[in-house]
């Protein structure tokens, strides 16, 4: 084989090696991106998630210290929260979510209580339903930057 063809050959298997590492490496660049921004929204869409969720339940279950329930119609957006967190949550998240339903319904069945009936409650650990659960979130959420 002429001396010529061998080097055009040579050429031109380099550029080829030299365009195919090129190529996989931008392919591989924009994959990784792709799953960072993935990520990026699967976070903030857990986090207004679980956000909603906390100020919906602390709302209820300030209303449930006070009043019975009279309109079950008040409870929706709260299961619809929830029923949205089974799709995302942990495990541990949703059975601390689940945890806070029941306490805002033991809430509203139970007696009415007055404004001096919270030094009681803050003694016994009553006054934060949400503290278990704010923690499921945040174990969740340092979890998921790994």
């Amino acid at each position: 084989m002429d001396g010529a063809y061998v080097s055009a050959m040579a050429a031109l298997a380099g550029s080829a090696i030299g365009a195919l590492a090129s190529i996989t490496t931008s392919w591989l660049n924009q994959a990784t991106q792709t799953r960072a921004a993935q990520r990026a929204l699967d976070r903030s869409r857990r986090e207004a998630l679980y956000g909603d969720f906390i100020r919906e339940a602390s709302r209820l279950f300030v209303d449930a210290f006070e009043n019975e329930l009279e309109d079950p119609a008040k409870l929706v957006n709260l299961y619809a929260l929830m029923s949205t967190m089974r799709l995302f949550g942990s495990p541990r998240t949703v059975d601390e979510a689940e945890r806070v339903l029941n306490r805002i319904g033991a809430a509203y069945f139970a007696p009415n209580r007055e404004l001096h009936d919270f030094s009681n409650i803050t003694h016994h650990g009553e006054l934060d339903p949400l503290a278990a659960f704010s923690e499921a979130c945040r174990d969740e959420m340092l979890r998921q930057r790994i």
